[in-house]
């Protein structure tokens, strides 16, 4: 019963609403890459060791537990393939200043949220696609929506990766200007997100409030695995502390307005899967923040960096 009431509800948002979301996520990720150079992507070479943990745990590890999760819990499908959704998206664009906030790398935050963000257009559909056909439920509500890949590789490219390029354009040619363009946008992208959020639910309000309670229970044990998997992975390596606090936070901080956005568009706002997303972007702050100042008041005693 309750299977078929959540499958069979649709968030509700206009395409005017939609194409003014799309607008301000662009805008958002322009912000974020104006404080973003080219060197941030050359420390790949020069120390990629970090890097490159975070791109795995981002975009292959993260994808993959998640798998194991929903084949140990069994969600309902739309729940299901909302945390594919939720783990196909990279790093949420709060991840630098909570990785500041903990006394974490700051450069590699910003490094991490470059690459990903040029990785999530092609990395996105394919391991939305790749897991959710995995799992047999979810593979029946992909063949029922018919995604385009290619389709949804535009969009996220529009989305992130062209205003990504022009931020660091203007930061290469006019960086007094794009360092303070920087702190207005700063500001303005957590306020594009809660107002994302608040408008998703605000005109769903009374469908949030019934279903709440199941979708609840199943974003607070997935972001705590997206921590766990980001600090046990670089623990595993020997990472530095610093580094291994950014790249906790850079798995467990997902850009769930992107996936909110994608949902909308070519899932029309599918119950469970856009309750997921939405919920997972209001708690992912709440832990996000908890993490960061739980860090940010102990102190990193001197070690070797690896």
């Amino acid at each position: 019963m309750l299977d078929a009431a959540i499958d069979s509800v649709h968030i509700n948002f206009d395409t005017q609403t939609l194409w003014v979301l799309n607008l301000a996520l662009a805008m958002v990720m322009f912000g974020i890459a104006l404080e973003i150079s080219v060197s941030d992507f050359k420390r790949l070479i020069s120390n990629p060791k970090p890097v490159l943990a975070g791109v795995i745990c981002q975009f292959l590890l993260l994808p993959l537990v998640t798998f194991i999760l929903v084949s140990v819990i069994n969600p309902l499908p739309s729940f299901a393939i909302g945390m594919f959704m939720v783990a196909a998206c990279p790093g949420g664009n709060v991840s630098n200043f909570i990785s500041h906030l903990a006394k974490a790398n700051t450069a590699l935050s910003v490094s991490l949220t470059a690459i990903a963000t040029l990785l999530a257009v092609i990395m996105t559909p394919l391991n939305l696609g790749f897991w959710g056909s995995l799992y047999e439920p979810t593979a029946q509500i992909l063949e029922k929506i018919s995604i385009s890949p290619l389709e949804m590789v535009k969009l996220v490219a529009l989305l992130l990766g062209v205003p990504l390029l022009l931020g660091m354009w203007v930061h290469q040619i006019k960086p007094v200007l794009a360092k303070k363009l920087a702190k207005f946008f700063k500001k303005g992208s957590l306020l594009f997100f809660f107002a994302l959020i608040f408008i998703a639910l605000y005109n769903n309000k009374t469908i949030f409030a019934e279903y709440v309670l199941y979708v609840f229970w199943i974003v607070i044990i997935h972001n705590f695995i997206a921590f766990a998997t980001g600090y046990s992975f670089s623990r595993l390596l020997g990472l530095s502390r610093k580094d291994t606090r950014t790249i906790t936070i850079e798995t467990g901080i997902q850009n769930s307005g992107l996936g909110l956005l994608l949902i909308f568009t070519f899932f029309e706002g599918l119950g469970g899967m856009a309750l997921l997303a939405a919920f997972w972007g209001i708690w992912h702050l709440v832990s996000g923040l908890l993490i960061g100042m739980f860090w940010g008041a102990k102190s990193i005693k001197k070690e070797e960096l690896v």
